[in-house]
């Protein structure tokens, strides 16, 4: 039987090599057609990519990468350029005390054990290696390219962790990604630096009142090139109501502190927060984008819901909290997606909880489509960075042209320079380039520099080597890294610092940038 099977899957791939047109509806009717024939169940997809990589390695058939794209499960999870890995701490008692936070046994605070993140983590017992491991398994058996690997560790507070703790498991992390024990943390991320799954940018979420310039310092020495820190809302009395913990004063302080060394920052935010209304919590949004004291990179955006064991669970039965209904929700999300500047990117619109553990507040899972399809009935396109990736759109990319956004932030400006079709509508790659005022830097070599915070070319992310046709390989990210060289020269930088992933320090050493303490450091020709 197994060998029929085989034999099925070889005829298929071989009716797809022949096939003029290629799309899901061809795949699906060459399926049936073929499991009507032999009798058997429908083949799968990624039995059949299976069989087409063997077939190319055996050299029995000729590469068709339609082919590939067209078996690759959930495909645009690569689409911006890199493969997202996360993983999850194990439980440790949290500082926060949050009204929302549901407070799971054995769980890392805020986190459902039903949830696809937190499965995944449980049966590998939360181990940092094996959660990596078999997520990168995972990825290359749906088609995915895992060379270039953003890490993400979930778990809450991780400034709260014991300090030991935090580097074996991120050393653990790299150590899958290279496939080899090493000794220390600073021997890992130096095998990562040539490693097949190299890890391009490691993402650690905290709290606004655990950001210090110690911290920060040692979030560098971990490798972390990204801070998401639960801001929830800009409003004192929101968050004292809610048992935050902590101010909007420290969230300002934050902020430019993360943003002076570097840090591509993300801010969660919770409309619908006890205390607050749909008029509130719009007014917060547009001040995050119109004080210079916030200014989020990027944003995800958790509508609170009502989860069991919780203390809004206990207000909602008392009729001391209403969710807002979901005409209420969309109506705001819409608002606000109207709002975002181009410069920012919406990671998330909601949080990945299961809808049988969501007592109340919003179900709807896809949010986003939801919101797309009312924004295109207005007519109304959202600027922000996900809605504009290119993806595999390369039609007229010759024609890109370059924009730069000047815009002041945390006593700093910061330049937003993107090439994009010629009407803004599909942006191919950008760099965020921060020059603050002469200081004392808190990071040494940092003393004086101009500030390249983040450079990423989106599309088809594209093996190292490769010599694919794609938006990644266009030239896009060295010629927005001469743009910026040219801003901070007129502005009289004589050096220009990368805040670089570990795994990408090679292609800055190949534009001259050269390693200084954990940032990628260049000297201006005057």
């Amino acid at each position: 039987m197994q060998k029929t099977t085989v034999n099925i899957n070889e005829q298929i791939i071989k009716i797809l090599l022949s096939a003029k047109i290629l799309n899901q509806n061809r795949l699906k009717k060459v399926k049936n057609r073929m499991a009507n024939n032999y009798k058997v169940g429908i083949v799968s997809n990624a039995e059949l990519l299976y069989t087409y990589k063997h077939l190319l390695k055996k050299k029995k058939i000729s590469a068709k990468p339609e082919i590939e794209h067209l078996l690759k499960k959930r495909a645009i999870r690569t689409l911006s350029g890199v493969a997202p890995v996360a993983v999850l701490t194990k439980h440790y008692k949290c500082p926060g005390n949050c009204a929302f936070c549901p407070n799971e046994k054995d769980m890392p605070k805020s986190y459902l054990s039903n949830e696809p993140a937190v499965m995944r983590a449980i049966l590998t017992k939360f181990n940092p290696y094996d959660q990596v491991k078999y997520r990168l398994r995972a990825l290359e058996e749906h088609g995915h390219q895992t060379d270039k690997i953003e890490l993400i560790i979930m778990g809450g507070t991780f400034s709260f962790l014991p300090k030991q703790y935090q580097t074996w498991f991120i050393r653990r992390c790299f150590d899958a990604c290279n496939k080899k024990t090493s000794q220390s943390l600073a021997q890992a991320q130096k095998t990562n630096e040539r490693a097949k799954h190299r890890i391009i940018g490691l993402t650690l979420e905290t709290r606004p009142d655990y950001i210090n310039q110690k911290e920060l310092i040692r979030f560098r020495q971990l490798g972390c090139t990204k801070i998401e820190i639960g801001v929830q809302a800009i409003d004192n009395k929101i968050l004292e109501l809610n048992q935050r913990g902590d101010t909007v004063e420290q969230i300002v302080k934050a902020t430019k502190l993360m943003k002076q060394a570097g840090f591509k920052v993300a801010y969660h935010m919770m409309p619908n927060l006890p205390g607050s209304t749909p008029t509130k919590d719009f007014k917060m949004f547009e001040k995050l984008f119109s004080d210079e004291n916030f200014q989020p990179d990027m944003l995800k955006i958790y509508p609170t819901v009502v989860t069991a064991g919780t203390k809004i669970y206990t207000w909602w039965k008392k009729g001391k909290f209403k969710p807002y209904s979901n005409k209420q929700l969309i109506t705001l999300l819409i608002k606000i997606k109207k709002i975002i500047p181009n410069y920012v990117r919406i990671i998330r619109l909601i949080r990945d909880i299961p809808e049988q553990s969501i007592l109340a507040g919003n179900k709807v899972s896809n949010l986003r489509q939801t919101l797309k399809t009312q924004l295109d009935e207005q007519g109304v396109e959202c600027q922000c960075i996900r809605c504009r990736e290119a993806r595999e759109n390369i039609t007229g990319i010759s024609k890109a042209k370059l924009f730069i956004v000047k815009y002041p932030a945390s006593e700093g400006t910061e330049y937003f320079l993107h090439y994009s079709s010629p009407n803004k509508k599909i942006l191919y790659a950008f760099l965020r380039l921060r020059l603050d005022q002469k200081f004392k830097h808190f990071i040494p070599e940092l003393q004086d520099c101009a500030l390249i915070r983040e450079v990423h070319t989106y599309g088809k992310l594209i093996s190292l080597g490769s010599k694919e046709k794609a938006v990644q390989h266009m030239g896009f990210g060295k010629k927005l890294l001469l743009e910026a060289e040219k801003i901070a020269k007129k502005n009289n930088f004589d050096k220009i610092a990368v805040i670089s992933g570990i795994g990408v320090r090679s292609y800055y050493k190949k534009n001259y940038y050269k390693l200084k303490g954990t940032y990628m450091i260049k000297t201006l020709k005057k």
